[in-house]
């Protein structure tokens, strides 16, 4: 299991990103919450209101699922990192492996 995170401006963006990879079957679920981001960009620390996604899927989506967010993502450089997951419930792994292509 992997988990990929990105963040978003806003929940119209975010939404329309989460339905792009459900609908090609890319991820199998997505959460998503608002958070507060500050960081460093154009010299200067930026503080943001934005939406992150928490996205399961399975490892070698990387690169599938970046495409579809650089075709849907507003920001100049989104930021989208994949965790792998050592351990999850019981079932879960069956249920991302009959979701994913």
């Amino acid at each position: 299991m992997t988990i990929y995170y990105l963040t978003c401006k806003d929940k119209a963006e975010a939404r329309k990103i989460a339905k792009a990879l459900l609908n090609d079957k890319l991820i199998a679920c997505c959460r998503m919450t608002n958070v507060e981001s500050m960081y460093w960009w154009d010299e200067a620390i930026n503080q943001d209101e934005e939406v992150l996604l928490m996205m399961e899927s399975v490892p070698g989506k990387f690169e599938d699922i970046e495409k579809v967010i650089a075709d849907n993502h507003s920001y100049e450089q989104f930021v989208l990192t994949e965790v792998k997951v050592r351990r999850t419930s019981k079932g879960v792994l069956e249920w991302l492996h009959r979701t994913i292509r």
